[in-house]
């Protein structure tokens, strides 16, 4: 009995054996890829966008290049910064917009300094399936139509109407006959040209003032001085100056405190700190925030928004605040 036990015992071992010798190890593979991770699936490529402006010599576009820095973290792009030397330098600009299509970015977002001659370069860009964005400058509208060019979403400020508010305020408390003269900017920009008017029509609604000059110092400190002295010498009893940006009032501020002439009102455009500085100090009168890294922002934002083909406006105002004395006081 025992025999027959040990030999039943015997035999189910054995086919225990068999049945799990027999399992083949091809089914084991085959299963494996329920129980392995699947590779990842690639990261999505960042879209490139470049920031195209007119310099770094002027606090105005550090500040914008801040505003496309913060849109470049939220958004998750690639953000290319590129300058020309100054602010006249528009040939240099017209090659960076040409090395930005030789890359292939997805999008150019420009400060133009030149409203034409950016054009041509920019149509070539859109040509390419780049999408542009104007910003700051605005590009002329005539020129783009005559280019065959769709509208160019433009964000800005209303220029005009913030040189108004500006020289308005300038002039607010003249009891007394007044000689005033323009800063103007460079004269083939369209923000320079709204400004010009606004500050025109600013000072021409005030009986007491007479406009005895308009000169361009084309955007910068150093010329703000020299066109300074140069109107000055033609024109000594000039009391009203309006600067149609920072840089330039910052140039005559220092042409009057080399001079140490008194008694003249200084306004000016662009809240830089250095021009809040001067308002703190009661050497400038007023100057208009701008909002350069808000423009900056919106700017990269929207040309997120071209090439994810969403519907964008044609434009943006960002709007203008005054600061004065009393504003900074509150």
């Amino acid at each position: 009995m025992m025999v027959r036990w040990l030999y039943a015992c015997g035999f189910m071992l054995a086919l225990t054996a068999c049945d799990n010798g027999s399992v083949p190890a091809v089914r084991t593979v085959a299963q494996a890829p329920d129980n392995v991770m699947a590779d990842p699936a690639p990261a999505p490529v960042r879209k490139r966008v470049a920031l195209v402006m007119k310099t770094l010599t002027n606090p105005f576009f550090v500040q914008m290049e801040q505003g496309a820095r913060r849109a470049e973290r939220a958004l998750d792009v690639d953000l290319l910064v590129r300058t020309a030397a100054q602010e006249t330098s528009i040939e240099q600009q017209i090659q960076i917009v040409d090395d930005m299509i030789a890359a292939k970015v997805d999008a150019i977002v420009i400060a133009p300094g030149d409203s034409q001659r950016l054009v041509p370069v920019l149509k070539t860009a859109i040509d390419a399936g780049i999408k542009v964005v104007n910003i700051d400058n605005r590009l002329d509208p005539e020129a783009i139509r005559q280019a065959g060019m769709a509208p160019v979403p433009f964000i800005s400020v209303d220029n005009e109407k913030g040189a108004y508010a500006a020289v308005r305020y300038l002039v607010k408390d003249l009891t007394q006959p007044a000689e005033a003269v323009i800063l103007e900017g460079i004269r083939s920009a369209d923000n320079a040209k709204q400004r010009l008017m606004g500050a025109q029509r600013a000072l021409a609604e005030n009986p007491q003032v007479t406009l005895v000059a308009s000169e361009s110092a084309n955007w910068k400190i150093d010329e703000g001085y020299t066109v300074s002295e140069a109107l000055f010498a033609r024109h000594p009893g000039v009391t009203l100056i309006f600067a149609s940006n920072d840089m330039m009032g910052l140039g005559a501020l220092k042409y009057l405190q080399d001079t140490g002439k008194t008694g003249v009102r200084v306004g000016a455009f662009d809240a830089l700190d250095e021009a809040v500085v001067e308002v703190e100090a009661g050497r400038l009168a007023v100057t208009v925030d701008q909002q350069a890294a808000e423009q900056g922002f919106q700017g990269v934002a929207m040309a997120m928004r071209l090439i994810n083909e969403e519907p964008t406006p044609d434009v943006v105002l960002v709007d203008t605040r005054l600061v004065t004395a009393d504003s900074l006081k509150k």
